[in-house]
């Protein structure tokens, strides 16, 4: 497992590639808040790779990190929306193009940030996806062409994401039949997931989602493997 530059039909993606070290498996992208890719999603990466995953995290913000939400909001600024959709693609062809990769649907996994761009790549190239993982964050409640599987880690109290448009968008994305599931983790805020932030924090919130979220994945990729 380690970091390492793909490279992709088009052209190349600056990020994190964790394999497993005795065997191949179905490929998942993972998207990260708005701290940028620092070592909490390298970390899960790793945790991917070790459960049977290839896992390629790219960097969005290509080196830049922040560690507070001021330093955040001023990195994620700077963001160009156009770069961040064609490092997401090219991630996804990168995957696709790994010789440890099974398949070529994908599961994708978004933090916050990251949860937005999770439903833009589901809804924009729906052939890819098969599953997607969404911690705190939502998109725009429009979804008519994604074809993944859906399950959605939320926080109780979250000044980012009301309980409205949480359940708006859980019901846009079951049109047309699609499997979704969304949890509201009691006594959790937003960043609840991520070991890194010790304000948000939550040691058994964060065990359950990801005990759900491995679940989830074998089921989609592991057991539909195309």
């Amino acid at each position: 497992m380690g970091k390492a530059e793909r490279k992709s039909t088009d052209g190349s993606v600056q990020g994190y590639v964790a394999i497993p070290t005795k065997r191949d498996g179905p490929g998942v992208l993972v998207l990260h808040a708005w701290w940028g890719l620092n070592d909490f999603f390298r970390s899960v990466c790793d945790r991917l790779a070790t459960a049977g995953f290839v896992a390629l995290a790219p960097d969005l913000y290509h080196g830049a990190t922040a560690s507070t939400i001021e330093e955040a909001k001023a990195v994620m600024s700077k963001l160009k929306q156009e770069e961040a959709r064609d490092d997401i693609v090219k991630g996804v062809r990168a995957l696709q193009g790994h010789p440890k990769v099974r398949g070529e649907r994908l599961g994708v996994i978004g933090f916050s940030m990251g949860a937005y761009w999770a439903l833009w790549l589901a809804e924009e190239h729906p052939e890819d996806v098969a599953a997607a993982v969404l911690f705190y964050g939502t998109g725009e409640a429009k979804y008519e062409k994604a074809q993944a599987a859906f399950l959605g880690h939320f926080a109780e109290k979250d000044p980012y994401e009301s309980p409205e448009y949480v359940l708006e968008v859980e019901k846009a994305l079951r049109t047309g039949g699609r499997e979704v599931t969304f949890h509201t983790y009691p006594g959790t805020t937003h960043w609840f997931f991520e070991e890194d932030r010790r304000d948000a924090f939550n040691a058994a919130a964060a065990r359950v989602a990801w005990q759900r979220t491995m679940g989830f994945l074998t089921t989609h990729l592991v057991g539909k493997e195309s």
